[in-house]
């Protein structure tokens, strides 16, 4: 579903070139809730935005659902980030004028989408996030963790193969994102989709089935997650982090 080869990328800051990504290899194969972890400054945002097409390498090859990611001019990257792909942001991105239920359907409407297949599934999805009782309310009507289930609804509004999370919780309280992960988990796993969440908190790896590790650029390894543990998910990449 995802292959990352040799993937490289630098950026000019005040005067100093940054090298974000140094040769990031790594593949998923199966449908599944995956993390990336990562401290501040170890490039795992900036791989995010490549995988989604909103930037491209400097080198190396992305392929996402056997598309050459990596290759693809700006309309036709345009084009993949509204159809094959869904992306979850920390920060929401509602439009506070629209409700819940316009939000969904928003990518649809721009494309000119049949307004009433977009009701229904725009219906289907909120229902099953539990925000069938608040389709008409706008997002300062409702709790953070509500706002970002309505993102994560309109993320899947195309029923896209994969689907990128960026630091999906990071302005939600506890008990909201305990949620949070596991409802990302159960569509990952009912659905057959690839889930993968960039974060570098243990307690949200923790729920899911593989963690890559990136330090300085790089990919330092990889591993899977026995049983939801936590402690194990930490102890495993503070060792993978030392080693980079």
């Amino acid at each position: 579903m995802i292959r990352c080869t040799g993937v490289t990328k630098s950026y000019d800051l005040e005067s100093r070139r940054v090298e974000a990504l140094r040769g990031v290899d790594f593949e998923i194969a199966e449908p599944g809730f995956y993390a990336v972890m990562g401290r501040s400054g170890s490039g795992k945002s900036t791989l995010l935005h490549l995988l989604a097409a909103l930037d491209r390498p400097d080198a190396g090859e992305i392929h996402i659902a056997g598309r050459p990611i990596h290759a693809l001019n700006e309309r036709d990257a345009t084009e993949f980030r509204g159809r094959e792909i869904g992306i979850v942001f920390q920060q929401f991105n509602l439009i506070s004028t629209l409700n819940a239920r316009e939000n969904v359907e928003l990518p649809g409407d721009l494309r000119g989408d049949d307004p009433g297949q977009l009701r229904a599934r725009s219906g289907e999805l909120l229902d099953r996030l539990g925000l069938g009782d608040r389709m008409e309310h706008r997002p300062q009507a409702l709790s953070g963790g509500e706002q970002q289930r309505v993102a994560i609804a309109r993320a899947l509004l195309f029923n896209p193969p994969v689907v990128f999370a960026d630091e999906p919780t990071g302005n939600l309280d506890s008990a909201s994102s305990e949620k949070l992960w596991s409802l990302l988990r159960e569509i990952a796993e009912q659905e057959e989709m690839t889930v993968l969440m960039v974060t570098h908190e243990p307690s949200a790896a923790a729920h899911c089935r593989h963690v890559i590790v990136l330090a300085d650029g790089r990919v330092t390894g990889s591993f899977d997650v026995e049983n939801g543990d936590e402690v194990g998910v930490a102890a495993r990449y503070s060792q993978l982090t030392r080693q980079a």
